[in-house]
């Protein structure tokens, strides 16, 4: 008979791979075995994040995707990223995935350095998340392996200057916010749009528009509060919503292991392909109609 497994099997193996070289693996199984609902909810928060830099919460706003059809780009930006995470880079999904995302950004004009910072949240912000709410916080390969996925990708996408280290990336990002971070019209009515559609997720969408955005705030710093615009939350609310996070993850760390992974497509709170998606379709085309390259492939591996 197989021995049952424990909280800790899984990071036992992620802990004799080599962060380098088996970052892929790593990455993978801290995202979608051991956090997967912390890193959806840290990776979600690290994009937020970005709306704070005016120069790109004002591109997002001129394009009416996140603030007009917010659902589909929430959607879509998790879906590419899972791809990418799934099959691998290097895969025929992860290629398209990453050749949509590159097919994007070069449509408008952005900074090398912007382009840098949003990997650096994907990088710092599930660190601290999970230093804060998860069940255990990550381990040193972990971090190191997180850094190296994200390099690997962000070579793929042309971006230039990458740090070499975790705590390279923590650098980079928090000089760049104490920087950049600033309120604009723009990033503003993006970060709005994003709250709103929050409310419409279960267990949200039960509860007053003005406690979702209550407790959506209790889980932001004051730079970034301020940078929106946003008031300080009810201090009484805020402490029990940092208190109640903080306790799910005690509670998870007696709860018996997950046993197969969950991806971002698996989510409920994703809802626009009831029918499936085509990888190659996913996200904006500014320039005309959706490239058809690779589509064959990537529609057969994200059909369900």
């Amino acid at each position: 008979m197989a021995a049952m497994p424990r909280r800790f099997d899984v990071l036992s193996r992620i802990t004799a791979l080599d962060p380098v070289a088996d970052h892929l693996e790593i990455y993978r199984l801290t995202a979608t075995v051991e956090f997967p609902w912390d890193m959806n909810q840290a990776l979600s928060f690290a994009l937020f994040r970005t709306y704070a830099v005016p120069s790109i919460g004002e591109l997002l706003a001129r394009t009416g995707e996140f603030t007009e059809r917010v659902q589909k780009r929430y959607d879509d930006t998790g879906l590419i990223l899972d791809a990418v995470l799934e099959h691998g880079p290097d895969s025929g999904p992860g290629r398209a995935a990453i050749r949509r995302m590159n097919q994007m950004h070069r449509s408008y004009d952005i900074s090398g350095d912007d382009m840098r910072y949003v990997l650096c949240t994907f990088v710092i912000t599930p660190i601290r998340w999970l230093d804060t709410y998860g069940w255990r916080s990550m381990s040193g390969t972990e971090k190191i392996a997180s850094a190296e996925y994200y390099r690997a990708l962000g070579r793929r996408m042309g971006i230039p200057d990458i740090p070499s280290t975790w705590q390279e990336f923590a650098r980079v990002h928090d000089a760049y916010e104490a920087e950049h971070f600033a309120y604009s019209e723009g990033g503003r009515a993006v970060a709005d749009a994003t709250l709103a559609l929050l409310g419409t997720f279960p267990p949200h969408d039960r509860l007053p528009a003005a406690v979702v955005r209550q407790t959506s705030s209790a889980l932001m710093d004051d730079a970034l509060l301020d940078a929106f615009r946003y008031p300080r939350p009810n201090p009484v609310l805020a402490a029990a919503t940092r208190a109640g996070l903080r306790a799910r993850g005690r509670a998870l760390r007696f709860a018996a292991p997950r046993g197969e992974p969950f991806f971002a497509r698996q989510l409920p709170t994703i809802r626009s392909y009831p029918d499936g998606y085509d990888i190659s379709a996913l996200g904006t085309f500014p320039g005309g109609c959706p490239v058809p390259h690779g589509a064959a492939a990537a529609a057969s591996a994200t059909r369900h």
